[in-house]
C-alpha cells in the first residue's frame, strides 16, 4: 500500500467568524455599558439641574407677571404677554445652555451661545423699527397725557386718540381713522386742551 500525501484537514471558517462576531458584540455591549455608567452622574446632575431650574423659572415668571400687572394697565394685556414671553424665552434659553454645560457639553453650549448672539443681532437689526414702535407704545401707554379720548397733534395729524396698540396708535380725524406708528408719534406729539 502506498501512502501518498495526507489530505489536509478542512477547518470550518464559520466557527472562527462566529467567534469574532460574538466577541465584537460582547465588546461593543461592554463599551456601551461602561459609557452609560460613566455618563450616569452627569445625566443625573443634568436632570436635577432641569428640575431646579424649572422651579426657579416658574418663580421668576410669577414675579415678572405680578410686576407687569402693577406696571402696565389692564387694557394693555398684549404688552404684558409680550414682555412675559420675551423674559421666558431668555430664561429658558439660559437654562438650556447651562444644562449643556452641566452634562459636559461645554463646546456645544458655547457654540450655541455665540450663534444665538449673532442671530439676535441680525433679528434686532431687522426688527429695529418694530421694536422701537413697541417700546414707544409702552411709553405712550404710561404717559398720563396720552390716553384714548384725548385730542392730540402728531406730525401733521390732529385728532382724537381712539386706541393705543402694541406698534400703532389709531387717531380719529373727522370720522376717518388714521393709523400712525408709535415710534413716529412718541418722538413728537402735542396734547390739545379742549
Amino acid at each position: 500500500m502506498s501512502v501518498g500525501p495526507v489530505p489536509a484537514r478542512v477547518v470550518p471558517l464559520q466557527s472562527d467568524a462566529g467567534d469574532l462576531v460574538e466577541r465584537a458584540i460582547v465588546d461593543a455591549v461592554d463599551s456601551f455599558a461602561d459609557s452609560v455608567l460613566g455618563a450616569a452622574p452627569k445625566i443625573l446632575s443634568g436632570i436635577l439641574f432641569l428640575v431646579l431650574a424649572a422651579v426657579l423659572v416658574k418663580a421668576v415668571m410669577w414675579v415678572v407677571r405680578r410686576l407687569l400687572r402693577r406696571v402696565i394697565d389692564d387694557d394693555a394685556d398684549v404688552y404684558r404677554q409680550f414682555v412675559a414671553t420675551v423674559v421666558a424665552v431668555f430664561l429658558w434659553f439660559g437654562v438650556g445652555l447651562a444644562f449643556l454645560s452641566v452634562v459636559g457639553l461645554n463646546e456645544i453650549a458655547a457654540a450655541l451661545g455665540t450663534a444665538s448672539g449673532f442671530l439676535a443681532l441680525g433679528v434686532s437689526y431687522a426688527l429695529s423699527e418694530m421694536i422701537a414702535d413697541a417700546v414707544a407704545g409702552v411709553y405712550l401707554l404710561r404717559d398720563p397725557d396720552f390716553n384714548p379720548g384725548d385730542t392730540v397733534t402728531a406730525g401733521d395729524t390732529t385728532g382724537t386718540v381712539e386706541r393705543i396698540e402694541l406698534r400703532k396708535t389709531r387717531i380719529d380725524v373727522e370720522g376717518d381713522t388714521v393709523v400712525r406708528a408709535n415710534g413716529e408719534i412718541e418722538q413728537r406729539w402735542t396734547h390739545i386742551d379742549e
